[in-house]
Protein backbone atom coordinates (compact mmCIF):
# COMPACT_ATOMS: atom_id res chain seq x y z
CA UNK A 1 0.00 0.00 0.00
CA UNK A 2 1.42 3.43 -0.89
CA UNK A 3 0.98 6.50 1.40
CA UNK A 4 0.39 10.09 0.39
CA UNK A 5 1.10 12.62 2.66
CA UNK A 6 -0.43 15.86 2.19
CA UNK A 7 1.00 19.32 3.95
CA UNK A 8 -0.85 22.63 4.07
CA UNK A 9 1.36 25.25 5.54
CA UNK A 10 0.83 29.36 5.69
CA UNK A 11 4.04 30.78 4.66
CA UNK A 12 3.16 34.36 5.37
CA UNK A 13 5.72 35.46 2.37
CA UNK A 14 7.23 32.92 0.29
CA UNK A 15 10.25 34.76 -0.14
CA UNK A 16 11.20 34.99 3.33
CA UNK A 17 10.14 31.76 4.08
CA UNK A 18 12.57 30.71 1.24
CA UNK A 19 15.45 32.72 3.35
CA UNK A 20 13.97 30.33 6.62
CA UNK A 21 14.97 27.21 5.27
CA UNK A 22 11.65 26.44 3.06
CA UNK A 23 13.32 24.54 0.47
CA UNK A 24 15.51 22.51 2.97
CA UNK A 25 12.20 21.76 4.55
CA UNK A 26 10.66 20.37 1.18
CA UNK A 27 13.58 18.56 0.70
CA UNK A 28 13.09 16.65 3.88
CA UNK A 29 9.43 16.40 4.17
CA UNK A 30 8.90 15.35 1.07
CA UNK A 31 5.26 16.08 1.08
CA UNK A 32 3.53 14.29 -2.29
CA UNK A 33 1.35 17.65 -2.30
CA UNK A 34 1.64 20.69 -0.41
CA UNK A 35 -0.76 23.42 -0.05
CA UNK A 36 0.47 26.61 0.91
CA UNK A 37 -1.12 29.93 1.75
CA UNK A 38 -0.17 33.75 2.19
CA UNK A 39 2.48 33.20 -0.72
CA UNK A 40 2.42 37.30 -1.01
CA UNK A 41 3.91 36.93 -4.16
CA UNK A 42 4.24 36.58 -8.22
CA UNK A 43 5.58 34.18 -9.98
CA UNK A 44 7.75 36.72 -11.50
CA UNK A 45 9.00 38.05 -8.32
CA UNK A 46 10.53 34.54 -7.29
CA UNK A 47 13.53 32.95 -7.50
CA UNK A 48 14.12 30.00 -10.10
CA UNK A 49 14.79 27.61 -7.17
CA UNK A 50 11.01 28.08 -5.82
CA UNK A 51 9.67 28.04 -9.34
CA UNK A 52 11.58 24.87 -10.24
CA UNK A 53 11.66 22.06 -7.56
CA UNK A 54 12.64 19.06 -9.16
CA UNK A 55 9.86 16.29 -8.99
CA UNK A 56 7.59 18.75 -8.37
CA UNK A 57 4.79 19.99 -10.23
CA UNK A 58 3.54 24.11 -8.70
CA UNK A 59 0.98 26.10 -9.69
CA UNK A 60 0.11 29.38 -8.38
CA UNK A 61 -2.56 31.70 -7.72
CA UNK A 62 -1.33 35.56 -6.84
CA UNK A 63 -3.66 38.37 -5.83
CA UNK A 64 -4.44 41.29 -7.80
CA UNK A 65 -2.60 43.38 -5.37
CA UNK A 66 0.84 43.12 -4.66
CA UNK A 67 2.40 41.58 -1.61
CA UNK A 68 -0.92 40.04 -0.93
CA UNK A 69 -2.44 36.75 -0.10
CA UNK A 70 -1.97 34.62 -2.74
CA UNK A 71 -1.76 30.79 -2.71
CA UNK A 72 -0.02 27.60 -4.42
CA UNK A 73 0.31 24.12 -4.96
CA UNK A 74 3.36 21.43 -5.33
CA UNK A 75 2.54 18.33 -6.18
CA UNK A 76 4.47 15.39 -7.10
CA UNK A 77 1.78 13.96 -9.04
CA UNK A 78 -0.10 15.98 -12.19
CA UNK A 79 -3.46 16.68 -11.17
CA UNK A 80 -5.41 15.43 -13.94
CA UNK A 81 -7.06 19.54 -14.06
CA UNK A 82 -6.66 22.58 -11.78
CA UNK A 83 -8.51 25.60 -11.50
CA UNK A 84 -7.86 29.02 -10.04
CA UNK A 85 -10.22 30.43 -7.87
CA UNK A 86 -13.95 29.86 -7.26
CA UNK A 87 -15.30 31.55 -10.35
CA UNK A 88 -16.40 34.58 -8.36
CA UNK A 89 -14.27 37.61 -9.11
CA UNK A 90 -14.27 39.86 -5.69
CA UNK A 91 -12.59 36.80 -4.10
CA UNK A 92 -10.65 35.03 -6.81
CA UNK A 93 -9.09 38.66 -7.32
CA UNK A 94 -7.19 38.19 -3.89
CA UNK A 95 -6.02 34.73 -5.06
CA UNK A 96 -7.28 32.83 -2.09
CA UNK A 97 -8.23 29.01 -4.09
CA UNK A 98 -6.70 26.40 -5.83
CA UNK A 99 -8.82 23.40 -6.81
CA UNK A 100 -6.86 20.21 -7.85
CA UNK A 101 -8.31 17.25 -9.29
CA UNK A 102 -6.16 14.09 -8.19
CA UNK A 103 -8.95 11.69 -9.46
CA UNK A 104 -9.68 9.28 -6.23
CA UNK A 105 -10.06 13.25 -4.63
CA UNK A 106 -10.45 16.86 -5.27
CA UNK A 107 -8.08 18.99 -3.30
CA UNK A 108 -9.42 22.80 -2.16
CA UNK A 109 -6.34 24.80 -1.11
CA UNK A 110 -7.64 28.01 0.25
CA UNK A 111 -6.46 31.06 2.57
CA UNK A 112 -9.98 31.88 3.90
CA UNK A 113 -10.50 36.13 4.52
CA UNK A 114 -9.07 37.53 7.46
CA UNK A 115 -12.08 39.61 9.64
CA UNK A 116 -9.75 41.95 10.65
CA UNK A 117 -8.93 43.24 13.98
CA UNK A 118 -12.01 46.24 13.51
CA UNK A 119 -14.49 43.14 12.41
CA UNK A 120 -14.64 45.18 9.03
CA UNK A 121 -14.08 42.21 6.64
CA UNK A 122 -16.19 39.30 8.90
CA UNK A 123 -19.08 40.01 6.48
CA UNK A 124 -16.95 39.36 3.35
CA UNK A 125 -14.79 36.37 5.29
CA UNK A 126 -18.55 34.91 5.90
CA UNK A 127 -19.82 35.30 2.02
CA UNK A 128 -16.46 33.74 0.87
CA UNK A 129 -17.11 30.50 3.56
CA UNK A 130 -20.42 30.00 2.35
CA UNK A 131 -19.11 30.27 -1.27
CA UNK A 132 -16.61 28.18 -1.00
CA UNK A 133 -19.22 25.47 1.23
CA UNK A 134 -21.40 25.64 -1.44
CA UNK A 135 -18.59 24.64 -4.21
CA UNK A 136 -17.29 21.70 -2.25
CA UNK A 137 -21.01 20.79 -1.78
CA UNK A 138 -21.65 20.88 -5.70
CA UNK A 139 -18.71 18.64 -6.01
CA UNK A 140 -20.02 15.92 -3.87
CA UNK A 141 -23.17 16.22 -5.29
CA UNK A 142 -21.20 14.60 -8.50
CA UNK A 143 -20.17 12.10 -6.43
CA UNK A 144 -16.52 13.38 -5.83
CA UNK A 145 -14.41 12.62 -2.33
CA UNK A 146 -13.53 16.37 -1.43
CA UNK A 147 -10.39 17.33 1.16
CA UNK A 148 -10.01 21.15 1.69
CA UNK A 149 -7.17 22.44 3.61
CA UNK A 150 -5.60 25.93 4.89
CA UNK A 151 -5.98 29.05 6.93
CA UNK A 152 -9.18 28.92 7.46
CA UNK A 153 -8.66 31.72 10.32
CA UNK A 154 -11.39 30.31 12.58
CA UNK A 155 -10.55 28.47 15.66
CA UNK A 156 -13.94 26.06 16.12
CA UNK A 157 -13.90 25.20 19.81
CA UNK A 158 -12.30 26.35 23.21
CA UNK A 159 -9.95 23.49 22.88
CA UNK A 160 -8.54 25.15 19.81
CA UNK A 161 -7.04 28.02 21.30
CA UNK A 162 -5.19 29.30 24.46
CA UNK A 163 -7.18 31.63 25.77
CA UNK A 164 -10.87 31.47 24.60
CA UNK A 165 -12.37 33.52 27.47
CA UNK A 166 -10.51 36.34 26.71
CA UNK A 167 -10.92 36.16 22.63
CA UNK A 168 -14.92 35.88 22.13
CA UNK A 169 -15.26 38.82 21.18
CA UNK A 170 -11.97 38.29 18.92
CA UNK A 171 -12.47 37.92 15.18
CA UNK A 172 -11.16 34.18 15.03
CA UNK A 173 -13.28 32.95 17.55
CA UNK A 174 -16.84 34.66 17.06
CA UNK A 175 -20.04 32.99 17.22
CA UNK A 176 -21.41 33.18 13.62
CA UNK A 177 -17.32 32.53 12.22
CA UNK A 178 -17.45 29.38 14.33
CA UNK A 179 -20.70 28.55 13.33
CA UNK A 180 -19.51 28.16 10.03
CA UNK A 181 -17.52 25.26 11.15
CA UNK A 182 -20.57 24.10 12.68
CA UNK A 183 -21.78 24.00 9.22
CA UNK A 184 -19.17 22.30 7.71
CA UNK A 185 -19.13 19.19 10.38
CA UNK A 186 -22.80 18.86 10.60
CA UNK A 187 -22.30 18.54 6.56
CA UNK A 188 -20.57 15.51 7.11
CA UNK A 189 -16.85 17.04 6.68
CA UNK A 190 -14.14 15.66 9.12
CA UNK A 191 -12.18 17.93 10.76
CA UNK A 192 -9.49 15.34 10.78
CA UNK A 193 -7.09 16.09 13.32
CA UNK A 194 -9.55 16.73 16.13
CA UNK A 195 -11.58 12.93 14.80
CA UNK A 196 -7.94 11.56 15.37
CA UNK A 197 -6.88 13.86 18.67
CA UNK A 198 -10.00 14.16 20.01
CA UNK A 199 -9.07 15.23 23.55
CA UNK A 200 -5.65 16.97 22.44
CA UNK A 201 -5.22 20.33 24.15
CA UNK A 202 -2.27 22.65 23.75
CA UNK A 203 -1.79 22.27 20.00
CA UNK A 204 -1.87 24.91 17.55
CA UNK A 205 -1.01 26.27 14.06
CA UNK A 206 -0.34 29.67 14.71
CA UNK A 207 1.01 32.21 17.55
CA UNK A 208 1.46 35.74 17.39
CA UNK A 209 4.18 37.49 16.35
CA UNK A 210 3.96 39.56 19.84
CA UNK A 211 4.17 38.94 23.68
CA UNK A 212 6.59 35.46 23.14
CA UNK A 213 3.62 33.46 21.93
CA UNK A 214 5.23 30.95 20.48
CA UNK A 215 7.64 30.00 22.93
CA UNK A 216 4.76 30.44 25.78
CA UNK A 217 2.66 27.95 23.58
CA UNK A 218 -0.26 30.57 23.61
CA UNK A 219 -1.37 29.18 20.05
CA UNK A 220 -4.43 28.74 18.21
CA UNK A 221 -5.42 26.19 15.58
CA UNK A 222 -6.91 27.34 13.08
CA UNK A 223 -5.48 25.60 9.52
CA UNK A 224 -7.02 22.47 8.76
CA UNK A 225 -7.66 19.50 6.77
CA UNK A 226 -11.19 18.88 6.49
CA UNK A 227 -12.34 15.27 4.06
CA UNK A 228 -15.65 14.02 3.32
CA UNK A 229 -16.22 10.89 5.44
CA UNK A 230 -15.63 8.27 2.49
CA UNK A 231 -12.24 9.02 2.63
CA UNK A 232 -11.62 8.33 6.25
CA UNK A 233 -11.02 4.78 6.36
CA UNK A 234 -8.00 5.64 4.42
CA UNK A 235 -6.56 7.85 6.72
CA UNK A 236 -3.18 7.17 8.40
CA UNK A 237 -2.31 9.82 10.15
CA UNK A 238 -3.27 13.45 10.31
CA UNK A 239 -0.44 15.71 12.46
CA UNK A 240 0.32 19.38 13.49
CA UNK A 241 3.96 19.75 13.34
CA UNK A 242 4.59 22.79 15.57
CA UNK A 243 8.16 22.48 15.89
CA UNK A 244 8.65 23.42 12.37
CA UNK A 245 9.30 27.17 12.18
CA UNK A 246 9.71 29.44 9.25
CA UNK A 247 6.28 31.42 9.73
CA UNK A 248 4.52 32.56 12.69
CA UNK A 249 2.19 29.56 11.50
CA UNK A 250 3.01 25.62 11.06
CA UNK A 251 2.11 23.00 9.13
CA UNK A 252 0.00 20.40 9.06
CA UNK A 253 -0.33 16.97 7.35
CA UNK A 254 -2.67 14.21 6.63
CA UNK A 255 -1.08 10.67 5.55
CA UNK A 256 -3.60 8.92 3.37
CA UNK A 257 -3.10 4.97 2.10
Amino acid sequence: MTEKTLYSWNVNGIRAAQKKGFLDWIEQAQPHILAVQETKANPEQLDPELLEIPGYHITWASAERKGYSGVAVFSKEDPLSVQIGLGIEKFDAEGRTIIADYGDFVLLNAYFPNGSRDHSRVPFKLEFYDAFLSYCENLRSQGRSVIFCGDVNTAHKEIDLARPKENQKTTGFLPEERAWLDEVTTAGYIDIYRDRHPEKTDVYSWWAYWGKARERNVGWRIDYFFITPELRDRVVNAQIHMDVLGSDHCPVSLTLR
